[in-house]
């Protein structure tokens, strides 16, 4: 499987933090390269500019996309923590969770 777009990865965040704990975000990139199952090669697949892979700037992407939605927390740098609106979304299981999905919440509009 190609490394998956920012918004595929939305849901599979938040549900990687769904245990509550905080996680370094080193860790949430690496398991979601384990959900998506990407071979070594595609984890190692770098940006254009060479500054990150391809997975950590789509894992960074969704992740402030899911922070500014009110979804997630940063309760230090590169760690991220699911937040009490983030559990609400996911007690409501969704199918997916996309830029269209979090237009619901005032903050991601702002």
């Amino acid at each position: 499987m190609p490394v998956p777009d920012f918004q595929t990865v939305m849901l599979p965040f938040l549900k990687t933090l769904a245990d509550g704990e905080e996680w370094l975000m080193r860790d949430v990139t690496e398991h979601l390269a384990d959900e998506f199952k990407l071979s070594p090669a595609e984890r190692q697949e770098m940006l254009p500019s060479n500054a990150q892979t391809l997975i950590s700037n789509r894992v960074a992407w969704a992740k402030t996309h899911l922070k500014n939605a009110g979804l997630l927390e940063n309760p230090k740098r590169g760690v991220v923590k699911l937040s009490a609106r983030g559990k609400s979304v996911l007690v409501e299981n969704p199918q997916t969770v996309n830029c269209k999905f979090l237009k619901q919440f005032p903050s991601y509009l702002e």
